[in-house]
């Protein structure tokens, strides 16, 4: 088992694919310059070069002088490692994996092929160097060789090896692999599951020849998101990074859905943005820097420390543009990250990921539970079907989590020792979907909902904030009957006919006929199950209705979020845990993500809130509360376990120290959690 690093908040990741018909690599670099910007930026951390995708080498290597950049014309990489070494500043070694134009022309051989035997990746007149290459080939055999070189010239404070993910490979090594394992080839699931299995062994392997040289440098491979098959190896690494930028091909959810999953794991967490205003080589270009704080301190607020990715110009000269958007950012994390180092998360729910069962990056009712309950300002955690579900008190199975003997018996003792359950549309199936596995929810199945779309009518007084009137689930879900003694929270009502060119009535759907179906929403015990897919229906068009819907059903159950606020769903709260310090720290951030074009979404703007009122539920006996870093004490009031107090202004980010009595604790049993009710 490696160690666990101490990982430094201020990090840059300075890329540096460049192409060998440009000439003069690093003739305008200066070490001294160099590091000195660096620590004008407040950087306490940078992620330099050894090899890029191109396959260019970056320092004065002997084994492999073939593969140094043929106009590289100083030994860059020791030099950026011993000046960023005079200032304290870490330095760990970027080394690319899958991607490499030199290695793939140069050995075709070791190529990801396509089912059709095409080679997977960037055809031959295309721009670009994105053929994979295997590592279950002789490449691996390179790949050691030339980490054994650095580790031999360089001194080495860590590794971050680029482009690391399972492959649904054909080449002749995969096929001789699985045959030798009695595995058939030709069978697609049985190939990418089988790259996962080689992924896997790759990390393990190198992380093992790694630690041959030193115990205890850092090792993150990056494949761009941390998910639940990062699980079985997360001990291969000392850390996870999370790349994420959102100006690019991830989007604003993202990087919440992938460390609130990684954050349960055994591992420091790094986030990971760019200053760029779209991606990576996006060169001259910079991002707003209302944007870049949102990103990083919304890193701090879910538990993880910061890195920029940056390029670094052929010349190797610095960027002070750059520099400067880095430097104002950083300046405000190295004043708040002594109100983050060691803190926990808090959280209360957790939702299990699709992406353990659809295979998917951002899976549409994993996106759909992040909003909402962001919006609705729960504190909540996605785990897999391995977690230790102790410290929750609410799951929430999304849409399309299918479970089998064993997930049924753990959860049913989860709800036996107390905790509740939410379950939608095929969540709580089989793995065949032909019968409901998780008898919990109380319900059987009859099969899919004649109607699309159908409209949801609440019963009695659930859902009370909406009106006593249809309301209409645009996505088929599934028709159920209630067993004995589960009740009936919302109806299933009829239209009067799907939509086709035989039936069709005014521009969109016919409206509701009237009749009662089934049940929309039932309740058994500590169980509520939803029959339609609401998840993936407010990540398709948000219905504010179905969020309404699914905030009624966890009050129902565990009652108000921890922290309640009068701001608006736009304000997003992460209350963490300092128990060394014996203090809480309550994030709050207010930057609102706008599709101000068709590639992306932009924050240029930061909107101030006034007169927030917050109330926490501690039930630990509170000594003072103040605005940290500026030192600004709050007036406060405990009632019953709950605190409260105002905030003046909020400016973007605000983090609330509240100091606590050691050991205190409040009696909750004179004031049950589920009567606790949100501030107006």
């Amino acid at each position: 088992m490696s160690t666990r690093p101490v990982l430094r908040y201020r990090q840059v990741h300075l890329d540096f694919h460049t192409s060998e018909q440009i000439p003069n690599i690093g003739g305008a670099f200066d070490p001294d310059a160099f590091a000195d910007a660096l620590v004008r930026a407040h950087i306490d951390s940078i992620t330099c070069f050894a090899r890029c995708h191109h396959g260019w080498i970056y320092f004065d290597t002997e084994r492999f002088p073939e593969r140094r950049h043929p106009y590289l014309v100083r030994d860059l990489l020791r030099e950026q490692i011993e000046a960023c070494h005079a200032r304290g500043i870490r330095v760990p070694i970027y080394v690319t994996v899958q991607w490499d134009q030199y290695t793939a022309n140069a050995h075709p051989e070791w190529l990801a092929l396509n089912a059709d035997g095409r080679i997977s990746g960037t055809a031959p007149y295309e721009a670009g160097f994105y053929r994979r290459l295997c590592v279950n080939s002789p490449y691996f055999d390179f790949l050691k060789a030339h980490v054994a070189e650095i580790f031999e010239r360089l001194p080495v404070d860590g590794f971050f090896f680029d482009i690391v993910q399972p492959l649904d490979d054909s080449s002749k090594w995969t096929r001789a692999a699985m045959l030798e394992r009695g595995l058939d080839p030709e069978d697609a699931a049985a190939r990418r599951a089988y790259g996962v299995t080689a992924i896997q062994a790759f990390e393990r392997d190198m992380t093992a020849h790694i630690r041959g040289f030193d115990s205890d440098c850092t090792i993150f491979y990056n494949s761009g998101h941390i998910a639940p098959r990062h699980r079985a190896t997360q001990y291969a690494y000392s850390h996870f990074e999370i790349e994420s930028l959102p100006s690019g091909s991830w989007g604003y959810v993202h990087f919440s859905l992938a460390a609130r999953y990684a954050r349960t794991l055994d591992r420091p967490l790094m986030g990971m943005t760019g200053k760029f205003h779209t991606s990576w080589g996006d060169f001259h270009s910079y991002k707003n820097r209302a944007a870049l704080e949102y990103e990083c301190f919304r890193m701090l607020a879910l538990g993880a420390t910061c890195s920029i990715g940056d390029q670094l110009l052929p010349s190797g000269a610095v960027d002070p543009a750059t520099l400067d958007l880095i430097g104002a950012v950083y300046a405000q994390v190295e004043r708040k990250e002594a109100w983050c180092q060691g803190a926990q998360s808090l959280a209360e729910i957790a939702v299990f990921s699709p992406e353990q069962f659809t295979g998917e990056r951002i899976p549409a009712p994993a996106s759909g539970a992040v909003r909402m309950l962001e919006e609705a300002g729960y504190e909540f955690d996605f785990i897999d079907t391995d977690a230790d579900l102790a410290r929750y008190r609410l799951l929430i199975l999304p849409d399309v989590i299918a479970v089998d003997v064993a997930l049924a018996a753990k959860l049913s003792q989860f709800t036996a020792d107390g905790g509740a359950l939410i379950a939608s549309y095929r969540s709580g199936l089989n793995p065949a979907g032909d019968a409901f596995a998780l008898t919990d929810l109380g319900v059987s199945l009859v099969g899919d909902a004649p109607y699309q779309p159908d409209f949801l009518l609440p019963c009695g007084d659930f859902a009370e904030l909406l009106p006593r009137t249809e309301h209409v689930m645009y996505e088929r879900g599934l028709q159920v009957a209630e067993q004995p003694g589960t009740d009936v929270l919302a109806t299933m009502v009829a239209s009067y006919f799907n939509r086709t060119w035989r039936h069709f009535h005014s521009h969109r759907h016919a409206p509701s006929r009237g009749d009662v179906i089934a049940p929309a929403i039932t309740q058994c015990g500590r169980a509520i199950y939803f029959s339609h897919p609401i998840f993936t229906q407010y990540e398709s068009n948000a219905p504010r209705w179905v969020k309404t819907l699914l905030v009624s059903a966890i009050t129902r159950l565990i009652g108000a979020p921890r922290v309640c606020h009068n701001g608006p769903s736009t304000l997003l709260t992460s209350l963490t845990e300092q128990p060394d310090a014996a203090r809480f720290v309550l994030h709050a951030l207010h930057y609102i993500p706008v599709r101000r074009s068709h590639e992306l979404d932009v924050i240029e703007d930061v909107i101030p809130l006034h007169a927030l009122n917050f109330r926490v539920r501690l039930e630990r006996a509170v000594t003072n509360v103040r605005s940290v870093p500026d030192d600004a004490a709050l007036a406060f009031e405990q009632h019953e376990g709950d605190l409260i107090f105002t905030l003046p202004r909020l400016d973007g980010h605000a983090m609330i120290e509240i100091m606590v009595l050691k050991g205190s604790s409040l009696d909750s049993s004179v004031f049950p959690l589920s009567a606790r009710a949100a501030l107006p």
